[in-house]
């Protein structure tokens, strides 16, 4: 398990390096984590089995993965009265970002069908 965390930290490492020397803009561990990808995905090809203990430890994470939201839970009891006091304009925040991801969605469903010629 050991040997699988340092992997994934060393793709995520990879991809900061390479974000912070290109100054590309993007967060370093996407760029790691698409880094990640192609590289298991070459493996996988190749018949390697390089990242067994990798999987095994993003495996590990997944299954704690609802422990990260306990901080944010803490935020939201800490900060409650002002939450309350600014309620109706998250609420509008809110809906707007749901209509505006809803429509970006659509959009991008039938640019793609279009692009690959379905109708």
């Amino acid at each position: 398990m050991i040997k699988g965390i340092a992997l994934l930290l060393l793709f995520q490492l990879i991809g900061e390096s390479i974000v912070f020397s290109s100054g590309i803009p993007l967060p370093g561990p996407v760029v790691g984590l698409v880094l990640l990808f192609v590289a298991m995905q070459f493996c996988k090809t190749m018949g390697f089995s390089l990242f067994s203990e990798a999987e095994t430890a993003a495996d590990g994470f997944l299954a704690n993965l609802g422990l990260l939201f306990v901080p944010a839970g803490v935020g939201i009891v800490a900060l409650w009265s002002e939450l309350q006091s600014q309620a109706g304009i998250l609420l509008a925040i809110l809906v707007a970002s749901a209509i505006i991801t809803l429509a970006a969605t659509v959009w991008t469903f039938i640019a793609v069908q279009r692009l690959i010629g379905r109708e």
